[in-house]
């Protein structure tokens, strides 16, 4: 089925010398075999997507907040606005994790997000976060003493607020563009 979209998708192999050594940074980085729709349909322009792959990397793959709780934060926002696409693609690498908190055959963190296999400290970052990028402007204070009760520097708590920021910007592009889920992740579900 071909992937239709409002903004051209650029493959690897018709895209420009730079746009190219882009996508390979983030199958590289990212650590899969093919690059994401969400990438390819900004390869038409290089200035663009590199910025935005900067802004992902550094907020999604850099940092002292686990990864994995990054995936919960951002599969978690992505469900409550309804994003098809960041939902099924950050639903698929957080539930990668799901043998880190608990073993059981079949067991799906993220259909699972209010059991207590997940700690409260994510919990606690996982509710305020989606809070903050739902409703930026009911941030409160007590937000943030929640985190820091939690154990969360303020260091922290700036890089999870980042993540309600990069989590608006993924899904208002693949909104967007209309992006289809990508081929490769449909097998893994």
């Amino acid at each position: 089925m071909p992937n239709t979209s409002r903004f051209k998708i650029v493959e690897y192999a018709e895209a420009s010398p730079e746009v190219k050594a882009i996508y390979d940074e983030t199958m590289a980085q990212m650590g899969i075999p093919f690059v994401l729709n969400w990438f390819k349909c900004q390869g038409q322009n290089a200035t663009l997507l590199r910025g935005n792959w900067e802004k992902l990397k550094t907020s999604m793959l850099l940092g002292q907040i686990p990864f994995v709780l990054k995936q919960l934060i951002i599969y978690n926002i992505s469900q409550k606005k309804g994003c098809t696409y960041c939902a099924h693609a950050h639903g698929i690498m957080a539930d990668s994790f799901s043998k880190t908190f608990n073993e059981a055959e079949g067991f799906k963190i993220t259909q699972n997000m209010n059991s207590n296999y997940i700690p409260a400290s994510y919990k606690v970052a996982i509710d305020i976060v989606t809070k903050c990028a739902l409703t930026p402007a009911a941030t409160t204070e007590e937000d943030f003493e929640k985190l820091r009760d939690e154990g969360y520097s303020d260091l922290e708590i700036q890089e999870l607020m980042a993540l309600a920021d990069l989590t608006n910007m993924l899904n208002t592009i693949a909104d967007i563009s209309g992006i289809k889920i990508d081929n490769e992740l449909m097998e893994t579900k």
